[in-house]
């Protein structure tokens, strides 16, 4: 087991308001080794806003290099995106579910400025998280006075690698796994088409799997211009997930792109892709129907990759 595992109880607890809900007692155990973040607000974090700051950084971490701006509702993520400006992406993120948005929390990967503060603090968010703060955004933030502003100390790209392994403590046992830090791998990942995807393409397709990779299973996100336009996750049925996703994302699904955490279930999912004018597809691979999902997708003209890699979240 990792060290810093048995080394958890031995930290001070530090005790928290309550749990997921006011019936429950909840603590928060640091170690030498947790990532480093301030508190820059009166308020104090509550349970459910550490697992959302966990789940909203875990994701800015995988775009730490480029703008990127991840909105997060119920350990959930409800809008990502990624622009030429910190701005640009806010927006765009924002803009993905804005109803969801209520009560959110927002990470981004590089400092924010006071534009950004001044839209963010104007709108109900339970917390922003960035690595700094331009002149003046601090301020304009503390205006709002429900609002937890959160510093990141440690870099996204540390972050990123840092969690070795998780644990699930059940009646049953304890389950300990290595964190899903899987990287795409050129040996594996491929274009299974005969219908090639452009650069661009293939661009949304990473965007779009780096975010289905965070997205309880069955996840399914579709994705355009590096801007989430649905995110659907925790679905018993993948089939169903694919749809439900396509229904929100409704025309903008027009040459979008969809990412899957499993394999592609079947030739229905490929068809209501079409009917959406879906241009690309990324996906695990392996399905018992792989030859009849591939023809399907060059029967469409849908770009197709397998990665070769499952991200299951349970």
């Amino acid at each position: 087991m990792n060290d810093n595992y048995e080394k958890l109880f031995d930290a001070e607890p530090i005790a928290l308001k309550y749990g997921e809900n006011p019936h429950q007692k909840a603590f928060f155990y640091k170690t030498d080794g947790s990532a480093n973040m301030e508190n820059l607000s009166d308020i104090e974090l509550s349970y459910n806003n550490l697992l959302d700051i966990n789940c909203a950084v875990k994701i800015a971490a995988e775009f730490f290099d480029v703008n990127a701006a991840v909105i997060v509702k119920h350990n959930t993520p409800a809008g990502v995106a990624l622009g030429k400006s910190l701005n640009e992406a806010y927006l765009k993120a924002f803009d993905t579910d804005p109803i969801s948005t209520f009560g959110a929390v927002i990470a981004f990967s590089k400092p924010i400025d006071a534009e950004i503060a001044k839209h963010a603090s104007s709108v109900c968010l339970d917390a922003v998280i960035a690595p700094d703060f331009e002149d003046g955004a601090q301020e304009i933030l503390k205006k709002n006075k429900n609002l937890r502003i959160i510093k990141l100390n440690t870099s996204l790209k540390e972050i990123r690698t840092m969690q070795e392994q998780e644990i699930h403590i059940t009646p049953f046992g304890t389950l300990v796994q290595e964190t899903d830090n899987k990287e795409l791998d050129k040996d594996t990942f491929k274009v299974a088409t005969k219908t090639k995807p452009d650069a661009e393409m293939i661009e949304d397709m990473v965007f779009a799997w780096k975010i289905a990779k965070h997205v309880k299973t069955n996840a399914v996100v579709i994705a355009k211009d590096f801007k989430t336009l649905s995110i659907v996750g925790g679905q018993t049925s993948r089939v169903d997930a694919v749809e439900t996703a396509l229904n929100r994302a409704c025309d903008g699904a027009k040459k979008a792109v969809i990412a899957c955490d499993g394999f592609i279930p079947s030739i229905d999912s490929v068809q209501a892709a079409a009917q959406c004018r879906i241009s690309g597809i990324i996906q695990t691979g392996g399905s018992p129907k792989a030859k009849e999902i591939i023809t399907c997708a060059d029967k469409y003209e849908i770009a197709m990759i397998t990665t070769g890699i499952r991200h299951y979240k349970h």
